[in-house]
């Protein structure tokens, strides 16, 4: 058997499962694939293992592929028998962890997805930029509604959740940090409180060492 390996990039999505598996305890390897967008050759190389060409991809130690940073979450917490991150069944806390786990990884990532490369949905290069645009700004109103559900000190409450390692690296990205400390400033403090974390400092000054 091998180990775990996981294939992803500094600053991009890979961080939420990379500070779950440090978190953990859990031995892994890191594969570096490099910008998706701007390396000739990164998305290719990594079909190899998601014919997606997304990160992260998780590479199990029996050699299969887990893909898809919920399920990864929920993967960890069952492979590690833990619910420090993810509230077991019976927690008054489980409903509005899933509820908000699926939001994130259906409303509010696909923005990026979006947006990040307009040219592999819009073929009209003139319609690019408002496309952008427009994908920007339903994002913050996703992110709006996500901060009027945000608990405090933890997104939900005074339990810590893989939710708050989210928001750290959603925070990081598009519209900015400045943006989300002025109109979201609960999802910013959840973020800061949890870029604090002794455990997991690490992971978050490698993945945006410039902040």
């Amino acid at each position: 058997m091998a180990g775990l390996v996981l294939y992803g990039e500094p600053g991009w999505g890979s961080a939420i499962a990379e500070a779950q598996l440090v978190w953990y305890g859990l031995e892994f390897a890191f594969v570096r694939t490099g910008d998706l967008f701007a390396e000739p050759g990164a998305r290719a190389k990594l079909q190899d293992v998601n014919p997606l060409g997304q990160i992260p991809t998780l590479v199990l130690e029996d050699d299969s592929i887990m893909t898809e940073s919920a399920a990864i979450t929920l993967y960890l917490a069952d492979l590690t028998g833990r619910d420090d991150l993810v509230p077991p069944p019976s927690h008054p806390a489980r409903g509005a962890f899933l509820r908000w786990l699926v939001f994130i990884v259906a409303n509010i990532y696909p923005t990026y997805t979006y947006a990040d490369d307009p040219s592999r949905f819009v073929s009209v290069e003139a319609a690019r930029a408002p496309f952008k645009s427009a994908v920007h700004d339903y994002a913050k109103r996703l992110y709006a509604q996500l901060d009027e559900a945000a608990g405090s000190p933890w997104f939900l409450g005074n339990r810590l959740s893989a939710l708050d390692f989210y928001l750290v690296v959603l925070t990081h990205w598009e519209p900015g940090r400045d943006w989300f400390m002025a109109r979201t400033p609960n999802l910013a403090a959840i973020a800061r409180r949890t870029e604090a974390l002794p455990d997991i400092a690490p992971v978050w000054n490698r993945n945006f060492p410039a902040d």
